[in-house]
């Protein structure tokens, strides 16, 4: 072979070699951007609220969220297995019955029309939405008093810790 011949196929070899070392470099490239570009797997769903878990007695605090009323509200919540049964006593004795549904990880409660133990003379009524967190209930109490006008709702941060 004549030196012009050899160095051609030598330049061939050496370009045929780079372009397959760059298509696999480039199938390589493409396969990380595709694999960085996929969206993360979601997070699995929070385990559903078990009426189980929250049987039995909670010693409850709600304090307003905001305003210049920022006086706790304290109550037991006795709470059973099951959605029957659910009943907050006060201090004062008052015993108001629950209406209790579950939706997801969360526990949705329901008064009737009661005597307000914030208010006097005010009949109020109240929702609250509660999840199981580190053991303790936490939530947000909303509650709705009877001929109040502007100050007709009220906000509350509640938390309940099981009593032995």
């Amino acid at each position: 072979m004549t030196t012009t011949l050899r160095v051609a196929v030598a330049c061939s070899a050496a370009l045929l070699l780079a372009g397959c070392g760059k298509s696999e470099q480039a199938a390589k490239d493409s396969a990380a951007a595709a694999a960085a570009a996929a969206p993360a797997p979601a997070p699995p769903p929070p385990a559903p609220f078990s009426l189980t878990d929250a049987a039995g007695k909670w010693q409850v605090r709600a304090v307003p969220e905001s305003g210049t009323d920022t006086a706790a509200t304290n109550y037991v919540l006795t709470a059973t297995a099951d959605t029957t049964g659910w009943v907050i006593t006060f201090p004062s004795g008052l015993k108001v019955p629950l209406k209790v549904t579950v939706s997801g990880d969360s526990l949705i409660t329901k008064t009737g029309t009661f005597a307000s133990q914030r208010r006097k003379n005010v009949k109020v009524m109240t929702e609250s939405s509660l999840k199981l967190q580190g053991g303790k209930l936490v939530g947000m109490s909303t509650a709705h008093y009877a001929n109040a006008g502007a100050d007709s709702v009220l906000r509350l941060r509640t938390e309940g810790t099981k009593m032995p």
